[in-house]
């Protein structure tokens, strides 16, 4: 799904048929804070080839014409959840911390997830037969979460209908090159944009120009993500990237459910890609796939659940805050409240860590003040349970080394008292214990013979002065 745009997109903005492309808009800049302050969303891939348990629509890219044929003719008469129960799954995605949550109104196959005007290919055409999107935005909203909607400007189904090769990333296959192509998509987003609501969050999965400012003609306060922020898909920076960014990662290997062959992810790591995304001023999209019938997978419900119950503990560490002065010491990762002197060091890869068992670290990057305050989210630090002779006090004492904390783990998450995941500290009042370095980039000239990113001379101390450049391609 992820792929490099940018110079397919300067292409398209360059030469769409001689029309003139607007300047693009930025985000309004108080409801991108509001975004960043959200954090967790989640993604929701399904689609009308769900049956099948693969990859999603790309199977249409280079396959013969018989299998486009029976894709479009055969699938959509699979198409049937009849256990898709959606206050349901919005009840486990608010209990697991979950503040938005963006699905897929139409994938790059074109089938459209909601009652459309614009083409039979669509969710009211199948035996389900109902508009499965508005009732997935019906039990979101009544949770209290925000609603985004992931949109794929490629339309396999379109350009099957008008003869053209069904490819991606090439001339000739977007709406911003084909007028009857670019009326269709404006007459989709029209709808989605004029009969659900105020959609929150929009996630254009493909090049976005002239489709960002007609959306926002229809909808000004619109935050949209892929299209306009960096999204990066399946990986977390190795830095944080400056402003708003989203991440977006499956808890296997696939997007849509995938029943065989599949690999997930622990809860513990699920976890931990969350904290390390917020200690870099990320936003986590974590994604689910519906099986065919509309359940949840027990192995996707089973890592929401283990992320419900650290939520439940945990979730003012991620909720609110940005990057602290350095994003990690180690294993231990920091975030900050956006308004408050509160910094959170989230203590991962402490395990074993015995109930009732204290454990002292060191924070370098944090002071503590007269005024600070220390606990562990969560806990009272009054009593371990059936441990009278404990008393877990967190104490602590700041010298010209660092800031030394002892916390116990004193709360009982799991009956054998074997819970693997972080323990988070709570520092009121605390100032930064050092100044982080900067990092610096000159101007570079790119080398499209040698895929590199060529820097000017750079005096003495810096030594780098060529950056091989990985452009990621699509998959």
């Amino acid at each position: 799904m992820r792929v490099h745009y940018a110079a397919l997109s300067l292409f398209l903005a360059l030469n769409a048929l001689g029309q003139q492309v607007p300047p693009r808009r930025a985000n309004d800049p108080a409801a991108v804070e509001l975004f960043r302050d959200r954090g967790l969303g989640l993604f929701i891939h399904w689609s009308v080839d769900a049956p099948l348990g693969g990859v999603i629509s790309h199977s249409l890219v280079g396959a013969s014409p018989d299998y486009v044929d029976r894709f479009f003719r055969l699938l959509p008469g699979q198409f049937n959840p009849n256990r898709f129960e959606p206050d349901k799954m919005a009840t486990l995605a608010k209990l697991a911390g979950f503040e938005y949550v963006m699905f897929t109104s139409k994938h790059h196959a074109g089938f459209c997830m909601w009652d459309t005007a614009t083409t039979p290919f669509s969710v009211v055409h199948t035996p389900y037969g109902k508009d499965l999107m508005r009732e997935l935005i019906d039990a979101f909203r009544k949770q209290g979460i925000a609603i985004g909607l992931y949109f794929s400007p490629d339309d396999f189904w379109w350009l099957h209908q008008k003869g053209i090769p069904l490819n991606r990333h090439v001339k000739g296959v977007y709406p911003q090159e084909i007028p009857e192509f670019m009326d269709y998509t404006r007459r989709q987003l029209r709808e989605i944009f004029t009969k659900y609501g105020t959609i929150d969050y929009f996630f254009f999965d493909g090049p976005a120009e002239q489709l960002t400012d007609f959306a926002w003609q229809l909808q000004p306060n619109l935050v949209i993500t892929r299209g306009i922020m960096e999204t990066p898909e399946q990986y977390i920076p190795g830095v944080p990237l400056k402003g708003a960014w989203e991440g977006n990662l499956t808890m296997g290997t696939e997007w849509p459910w995938k029943p065989t062959n599949e690999v997930y992810k622990s809860g513990t790591e699920l976890i931990e890609i969350m904290i390390e995304t917020r200690a870099k001023g990320g936003n986590l999209l974590l994604n689910i796939g519906p099986k065919p019938d509309g359940e949840i997978a027990i192995e996707q419900e089973s890592r929401l659940r283990e992320i419900a119950l650290w939520n439940f503990v945990n979730v003012e560490s991620l909720k609110n805050v940005r990057p602290w002065v350095i994003t990690n010491e180690n294993n231990i990762w920091f975030t900050k409240h956006k308004s408050e002197k509160t910094v959170y060091a989230l203590l991962t890869r402490m395990s074993p860590w015995k109930l009732g068992e204290a454990k002292t670290v060191t924070l370098r990057s944090v002071r503590s003040t007269t005024k600070t305050k220390l606990t562990v989210l969560g806990q009272n630090d009054e009593l371990v349970e059936y441990r009278p002779e404990i008393t877990p006090k967190t104490t602590w004492k700041q010298d010209e080394t660092g800031l030394h904390v002892t916390a116990y783990r004193a709360q009982r998450l799991y009956t054998d008292r074997r819970w693997p995941n972080p323990i988070v500290l709570k520092i009121t009042n605390a100032e930064p214990g050092l100044t982080p370095p900067e990092v610096v980039t000159g101007a570079a000239e790119w080398s499209g013979g040698s895929r590199t990113a060529v820097l000017p001379a750079i005096p003495q101390p810096t030594i780098l002065s060529r950056l091989t450049a990985l452009i990621p391609l699509s998959f």
